[in-house]
């Protein structure tokens, strides 16, 4: 398992390179100037030139790639934000525990009520329940989190004002966010399992345990249930994913002072060290949760936890000589 881990670990560094490369490079040549944003129209060529050297934009793309790299890497320094001159590490570190509360509830969310209703439906199959479920899954998936969240806000903010649209001040102000933010994960995570637990309830040995006379909900548990997960903990990583990249928009419309609104913040000011640092962060986090769900994987399914079995263990494996005289089946 610790070499599966290892491994694992290892393909995070090249991923996070290149997403580095990437998003430096895309905000270096995006059309746009934060010198002359912060300046304003009235500058002077010399004022120009000292704000731009004090900012380190004079210097050559590879210089500013490599200066980044190294503070990033030896001093977890991603800059400063051209914008405001604060630290673009101490806000992230201010903001990223938000942001990590509402992703890890929305996929909590996404978990409780997406599993049981796909396993639900399923058991149900062809019934009224299971075509209204099915029917309902479909129009969330199709529906993005944007047009959600701004559903919640007319209807329950500003039509019936039974919740409050802005911030997280109170524990009712946290339902729309995460209604918005899960509801797409709820309706993919509902989908994937009943498919799943639709073929699995076929196979033999779930005929075999209704044979013996064992309740149904034994079957689903102990037998039906684990043989489904990995697809599950697929979608479920897909979901992850998604709910980090909608949690942008989810921040901006309620709000939320997370990663995301700070993110968005950044892009309207043309602001490159708060855009380079929120990316290769949510990057990162990403990167970790696909880590996870491999290690899950492998909890799950032997046979790839012994595709990473040692090679002493194996030639130990292979040197065991059998008897001259045992039984051959």
């Amino acid at each position: 398992m610790l070499r599966y881990i290892a491994k694992r670990l290892m393909w995070v560094i090249p991923v996070m390179l290149g997403v580095l490369v990437i998003v430096f490079s895309i905000t270096y040549l995006t059309p746009g100037d934060p010198v002359m944003f912060i300046l304003g129209t009235e500058y002077t060529p010399e004022k120009y030139a000292e704000l731009a050297h004090e900012m380190g934009l004079d210097k050559p793309f590879l210089v500013q790639l490599w200066n980044y790299f190294f503070n990033l890497v030896t001093k977890f320094d991603m800059g400063k934000s051209l914008t405001t001159n604060i630290s673009v590490s101490s806000e992230i570190a201010a903001r990223f525990p938000i942001t990590v509360k509402v992703g890890l509830l929305s996929v909590l969310i996404t978990l409780i009520i997406g599993m049981p209703l796909g396993i639900l439906s399923a058991i149900k199959q062809y019934s009224v329940l299971d075509t209204s479920l099915t029917a309902l899954a479909l129009i969330l998936a199709a529906v993005p989190n944007y047009v959600m969240a701004l559903m919640c806000v007319i209807v329950f903010g500003v039509t019936l004002k039974w919740l409050p649209i802005t911030g997280l001040d109170s524990a009712s102000s946290w339902i729309l966010p995460l209604t918005a933010n899960s509801l797409a994960g709820v309706a993919v995570t509902t989908r994937m399992t009943r498919t799943t637990m639709l073929e699995v309830i076929r196979q033999d040995y779930v005929r075999t345990a209704k044979a013996k006379g064992q309740k149904r909900s034994i079957i689903i548990s102990r037998h039906a249930l684990p043989n489904c997960l990995i697809p599950i903990v697929t979608s479920v990583s897909g979901s992850v994913a998604h709910v980090m990249a909608g949690s942008i928009i989810v921040e901006t419309i309620f709000a939320i002072p997370g990663i995301g609104l700070y993110l968005t913040t950044g892009i309207s000011s043309r602001d490159y060290s708060v855009i380079n640092g929120c990316v290769i962060l949510l990057s990162f986090v990403v990167c970790i949760l696909n880590l996870l769900v491999d290690i899950v994987y492998a909890a799950i399914d032997p046979r790839i936890k012994a595709q990473y079995v040692t090679r002493k263990k194996k030639a130990k494996a292979d040197s065991v000589v059998v008897p001259d005289d045992a039984e051959v089946a």
